[in-house]
């Protein structure tokens, strides 16, 4: 059975999250895919950040949505690393990108990006936001995407269905063999978050996952030996 490996923010466990650098080792690493978070910019540029706030992950303060991307660029976001924007990221690795929205302005931006590049096939669009994902599935019909969620029970694959996702992305420590089962009769994946042990990666196996998000580029290698 396949078992997709997905670099949570690049490596974070290893490397400053969303930066180049975590996304390169990732993709150095041979993760299967690479997931990122994106906002906008207060000038509209969708940049490579998880929190709505810079606080965390850089030495600035301040929320994205009111920082030009000038001034974002001009942050520290670990080891002398800058805020990337979307599109410098897909130059950097080769890896498919699996882009985290939070929001549906965040999701007409991707949008022209995917379109303007004709990068559906590459690109898979999640979120933990129903109206998010109904909205870039409007506006670029055909494009992958999956419902994320950390508190969830089983209703969590009817809302999947109703916005078209194919895939869900779930809390681990919350996940059920009954869960796991229903959703795949449903058609739809199942992707563990996050998977950093190998406790994580056997239970990640034995509930029939068909993927992991993890923090540490070893789970690639780790995976192919663990059934």
């Amino acid at each position: 059975m396949s078992f997709l490996t997905i670099g949570h923010r690049g490596v974070m466990g290893v490397e400053p999250e969303n930066t180049l650098r975590s996304f390169v080792r990732a993709d150095r690493a041979g993760l299967d895919v690479i997931e990122l978070d994106l906002h906008l910019s207060k000038d509209g540029a969708l940049v490579v950040m998880h929190d709505a706030d810079v606080g965390r992950t850089t030495d600035g303060e301040g929320r994205v949505a009111d920082l030009t991307l000038d001034e974002l660029r001009g942050l520290d976001a670990g080891r002398g690393e800058r805020v990337p924007v979307f599109e410098e990221v897909l130059d950097a690795v080769r890896a498919p990108i699996q882009a985290e929205i939070k929001d549906a302005a965040a999701a007409r931006a991707l949008a022209e990006v995917l379109r303007r590049r004709d990068l559906t096939g590459r690109v898979e669009v999640i979120s933990f936001h129903d109206a998010a994902l109904a909205e870039i599935a409007k506006l670029l019909p055909g494009v992958r995407t999956g419902l994320v969620a950390q508190y969830y029970g089983l209703d969590v694959i009817d809302r999947a269905k109703a916005v078209g996702a194919a895939v869900l992305v779930l809390d681990i420590g919350r996940l059920t063999l009954e869960l796991v089962e229903l959703a795949h009769a449903a058609g739809l994946k199942v992707i563990g978050w996050v998977v950093n042990t190998p406790e994580h990666l056997k239970l990640a196996r034995g509930l029939g996952l068909d993927g992991g998000t993890t923090d540490f580029p070893e789970i690639k290698n780790a995976a192919r030996y663990t059934a």
